[in-house]
């Protein structure tokens, strides 16, 4: 089973990624973009799935961190975020992400591309 890092402060946010993800993946989580580096280190998962505005490390500096570890580097980002401006995007896709996904998402919409992802 796929392995998938939600990262994510809004525990709204996490129970409706729980509700579209749990039944074909595995999923392991943390709170905010160090704990996020960190699960990454630990987990090793094959997608993960990041806020951007998080306490104590935001989503793009976590993203950074990982793109500079050489066992991380490879493992694909996604943003989840309310933040829509061009220059958001555009600061994202630099971190190192593979897609920016705005808040409120449809459901089929992120599960499809989670799995185009997983199948690359």
């Amino acid at each position: 089973m796929k392995k998938i890092l939600i990262v994510e402060d809004t525990a709204l946010n996490v129970d409706l990624l729980v509700q579209l993800l749990e039944d074909e993946y595995a999923l392991v989580f943390a709170a905010d973009g160090a704990e996020g580096v960190n699960q990454a280190a630990t987990e090793r998962p094959d997608l993960i799935l990041m806020d951007v505005r998080m306490p104590k490390m935001t989503g793009y500096d976590a993203c950074r961190a990982m793109k500079a570890e050489a066992s991380l580097k490879d493992i694909p980002v996604v943003f989840l975020s309310a933040k829509g401006q061009d220059s958001e995007i555009q600061t994202g896709l630099e971190a190192g992400a593979e897609e920016y996904l705005l808040k409120p998402f449809a459901p089929d919409q992120l599960t499809e591309r989670v799995k185009a992802i997983l199948a690359k």
